[in-house]
């Protein structure tokens, strides 16, 4: 008998696993016609649990690592006593220090890509044979070929631009039939979609990446898979997710986690209703489904090297479960970031997110959560920079109010800010294509505490208006396809006024790599007057004034104000032109301009 050929297995996942991790037990799980009724054994009596569920396809087998001496550990499928098949399992070696990894922190800016509309490295992996939703460039919501390899071979360009990090929306496989390209729907979360590439090119990008001291973010998804996800086309258990008489759909209305008043029915439907008919919302109450999401993400930190994750819809699971699953990834690596997305539109539902939040605290809760999302910070530059000055709540005042709120943060300085991302409205569509506002949003981005995060394309004007469909603020990036007829990935390539967006937005994140008092420092800042904000960052050693004139006027601004952060510095140099200005009495700011000066 050949015990190497097994037709009785086709999946093992994790697929493989390393030596050395904290946490002992590994949770391996069998896939195969009948699996269950074979009786398993192995050698180093490191079994410690056997789980077979409804579904005598499956079987969930526990095993104590530390107990393991070899790489190769053989578990043998028995019946009668016999011996049928042999399946061994594999242990590689882990990368040197790869638990003290350092994630992704304030000295970041993370560049945000939807890969599938980036750019096309490799037009032979368009389409796949098993995968259903084919290319097609000319279908605005369809598949128009962005890949991994377009992402490698355009990492110059997001160097260049001053980005550190790169978040890319899912590369998992997506077999949704259409809207496939955002990836949200995974049908296999060990895969990567081979529309994109494979599991080698996307460590390969990793590989790159940090050849370029860049860091890669993971889109991580833990509240639903796809419905075309292999296991819920065949249920290990009718647990395995959440399920309703009939369907029944999430309200979106995430406030009722903390809702003292919240009734159980409207929390049920807040926590088990699916997202969308199309996304199965997965039950982490079920150990086995938990366990099963923990090792993946931690495979993939171990297999791709990866920086941080970037959870989806994080508060839409079970919030206990979810701070397990959190709890389990740190515990591994220390220094690893994670952020949440936590769409909630007050500074005190996304301070409640937050490792160590006392608001947290008051619910006996604790997310283990190290980074959220300002969306409220997202609001108020959606409204400030358009706005003139009318009365006390309006303009930039919307920005010193929303900074004020930030006692509620157990850590304000980890907090990710940005202006737009693949589900909001673009930026440049919402300031009318006005250079000028985007340049004040960026100077803000840069300068106040927390992680900026760009999305792709706004650095060269890209717009698009989220009341025509999703796919008009995702669109193509120009010249990511090599007919395109512009390439707005060298500055030749750029029109005027692409190069007037990149060459500031390039200049001032560059700038801001070598700042730590924008990294670390504190921030002092004061009430506006007339549409102008000032404000400070500064260390023992760095002082950095920030002054934003949202007005549609020349302003002078008499600086015997701020003598408590000016103290006994009389110039700033100009951190764009590199002039040198006095601060002593006066600063002329032009109409809807920044200004940044390193005090000297």
């Amino acid at each position: 008998m050949d015990f190497l050929v097994n037709p009785q297995i086709t999946k093992v996942e994790p697929p493989f696993w390393f030596f050395g991790m904290k946490n002992p037990e590994l949770q391996l799980m069998f896939y195969g016609p009948q699996i269950s009724e074979f009786e398993v054994s192995t050698n180093f009596d490191c079994i410690t649990k056997i789980v077979k569920t409804e579904n005598p396809n499956y079987l969930f087998i526990t095993i104590n690592t530390h107990k393991l001496t070899e790489s190769i550990l053989p578990f043998y499928f028995k019946k009668e006593q016999e011996i049928v098949f042999i399946q061994k399992y594999e242990f590689k070696k882990r990368r040197e220090n790869s638990a003290n990894r350092k994630g992704f922190d304030a000295a970041d800016v993370v560049y945000l890509i939807m890969p599938d509309r980036f750019a096309n490295g490799n037009d032979q992996n368009n389409s796949s044979e098993n995968t259903t939703e084919k290319y097609n460039r000319d279908l605005p919501a369809g598949r128009h070929g962005g890949d991994i390899e377009g992402i490698i071979k355009n990492l110059d360009y997001i160097q260049s631009l001053g980005a550190t990090a790169i978040w890319s929306t899912p590369l998992c496989e997506d077999n949704d039939a259409d809207f496939s390209y955002h990836t949200y729907a995974q049908s296999d979360v060990y895969k990567i979609d081979p529309r994109y590439g494979s599991n080698a090119d996307y460590l390969r990008l990793a590989q790159e990446m940090h050849q370029r001291n860049l860091k890669l973010i993971m889109d991580y998804v833990t509240n639903h898979w796809g419905i075309t996800h292999w296991m819920i086309q065949d249920l290990p258990t009718p647990e395995w997710i959440h399920q309703f008489k009939e369907y029944t759909e999430t309200h979106h209305k995430r406030s009722v986690i903390n809702d003292i008043h919240a009734s159980q029915k409207d929390l049920e439907i807040c926590l088990k209703g699916w997202f969308v008919p199309s996304m199965p919302d997965l039950n982490l109450e079920n150990p086995l489904v938990l366990n099963y999401i923990k090792q993946n993400a931690i495979w993939w930190i171990e297999f791709a090297d990866l920086d941080g994750f970037r959870v989806d819809t994080y508060n839409y699971s079970e919030p206990q479960a979810m701070a397990n699953w959190t709890k389990a990834i740190t515990a591994e690596y220390p220094n690893f970031n994670i952020v949440g997305e936590i769409w909630m539109p007050q500074t005190a539902q996304i301070a409640y997110w937050q490792k160590d939040s006392q608001i947290g605290a008051l619910r006996q809760y604790n997310s283990n959560l190290p980074t959220v999302m300002d969306f409220p910070l997202m609001e108020a530059i959606s409204k400030a920079f358009n706005e003139g000055y009318s009365n006390g709540d309006t303009g930039v005042m919307r920005l010193y109010d929303h900074f004020s709120n930030d006692f509620l943060y157990p850590n304000s300085n980890n907090i990710l800010i940005f202006g737009e991302n693949h589900d909001t409205q673009r930026l440049n569509q919402l300031f009318g294509n006005d250079i000028r506002k985007y340049k004040l949003t960026m100077t803000l981005l840069a300068t106040v505490r927390g992680i900026p995060q760009l999305y792709y394309g706004s650095e060269i004007g890209m717009d698009g208006d989220k009341n025509n469909g999703d796919a008009d603020i995702r669109k193509d990036f120009p010249g990511g396809w090599p007919n395109d007829p512009q390439n707005a990935f060298i500055a030749s390539g750029r029109t005027e006024q692409q190069n007037q967006y990149f060459d500031f937005t390039s200049q001032l994140f560059n700038w801001r790599k070598t700042n730590n008092a924008i990294h670390s420092g504190k921030m002092t800042h004061y009430i506006p007057e007339n549409n102008l904000y000032v404000y400070f960052r500064y260390t023992a050693t760095q002082t950095v004034m920030v002054l934003l004139n949202n007005q549609d006027e020349l302003q002078s601004i008499t600086t015997q104000r701020f003598a408590e952060n000016i103290q006994h510095y009389s110039l700033g140099r100009d951190i764009l032109s590199n002039q040198l200005i006095d601060i002593t009495h006066q600063i002329l700011l032009e109409p809807k301009s920044s200004l940044i000066l390193e005090l000297a």
